[in-house]
């Protein structure tokens, strides 16, 4: 299939404008994410209709804590990312099955096939009221998620990205309109961590949270805090700053655990006392809404009602033990617990 969001250039020569790589693609070849490929002056697409991944998932998984709390989402992801983490939790099909992809797209099997309109049907057998497109990297795979979207919509499904937040300002304005919400990695809030650990930049993520807040899509950040790296304390006072001045105080942080993994191994799992730091400091910056990931009951875990101090979601890992909120607001004081469907 023929990709959105291109320009063709001399000598058959295209340049991407989906993802802030903007990747000037030579006839037979790909961009950085292996799944856009130059045919003949031709962008494709190499994965659309092809799923590498469908699952009924509670939406706390994504996280996202702020979007119709203790509903089912359904989720799906195809090959691919434009990032190359070192600590890719799902390394095996957003970057391992790439490198195997044949020459040939005839000939690809990575995926099972599948339209949007079977995806929107499955997510409304299932009981589910959100489709999230996670996993992988959905800036990818741009052209089935925004159709997938589009058709949600008109079963009144919402639509949530789980993103690095590396889409173009133009990829972003086109599929606002059917996106509710978005869980952003902000991985780090230094360019060395981008450039070396991810192999991008932290400027082009700032500015999609921003424009993300801006066309009104509802945003919650994760971070993965991985010691001596991105934990540093002035750096997790600059990041959460600029959560709660440049995307909003009503933004949930989640800070999550990191475990060692794929290429990033040197490194030990989290600890707990500094997760419980890092949400020491999102919360004197100002933000209403800071979370631990990752620790399974630990207290961090459930939604506090920023104005009373009254627990009002609990929380067990995935699993909504008890929800206080009533009609967006706190059952005890009245104050608004933002988010949609609260």
């Amino acid at each position: 299939m023929e990709a959105f969001l291109y320009k063709k250039l001399d000598g058959l020569q295209v340049q991407c404008h989906l993802c802030c790589h903007r990747c000037v693609i030579n006839d037979g070849r790909r961009g950085k994410c292996g799944v856009r490929e130059n045919r003949s002056g031709v962008l494709e697409t190499l994965v659309y209709n092809r799923l590498i991944a469908r699952h009924v998932d509670p939406i706390e998984k994504k996280p996202l804590f702020h979007v119709s709390p203790g509903s089912l989402s359904y989720s799906i992801a195809a090959l691919g990312c434009n990032f190359k983490c070192l600590f890719c939790q799902n390394a095996d099909i957003a970057q391992e099955l790439v490198k195997s992809m044949p020459v040939d797209i005839k000939g690809l099997t990575a995926g099972n096939l599948c339209s949007p309109r079977e995806v929107v049907e499955a997510a409304v057998k299932n009981n589910c009221r959100s489709i999230a497109y996670t996993y992988t990297e959905p800036t990818v795979y741009f052209e089935f998620a925004f159709e997938t979207a589009t058709l949600a919509k008109e079963k009144r499904l919402k639509n949530v990205f789980v993103t690095n937040g590396f889409m173009t300002p133009e990829a972003l304005e086109m599929v606002a309109p059917v996106l509710d919400a978005a869980n952003v990695d902000l991985k780090a809030f230094n360019e060395h961590f981008y450039k070396d650990i991810c192999g991008a930049d932290l400027e082009h993520v700032k500015k999609t949270l921003k424009k993300m807040k801006s066309l009104g899509v509802f945003i919650e950040v994760t971070t993965l805090l991985i010691p001596g790296l991105n934990d540093e304390k002035k750096e997790l006072e600059n990041l959460a700053l600029f959560l709660a001045e440049d995307i909003g105080t009503e933004t949930p942080w989640h800070i999550s655990r990191f475990h060692p993994t794929y290429k990033l191994t040197d490194r030990p799992s989290t600890p707990v006392e500094s997760l419980e730091t890092a949400r020491d400091i999102g919360i004197d910056a100002g933000l209403k809404y800071v979370y631990i990931g990752n620790v399974p009951g630990d207290s961090g875990e459930n939604t506090i009602c920023y104005s009373c101090g009254r627990t009002l979601i609990e929380r067990w890992g995935f699993t909504v033990r008890e929800n206080l909120v009533k009609k967006g607001a706190c059952s005890f004081c009245g104050a608004v617990i933002h988010g949609i469907d609260m």
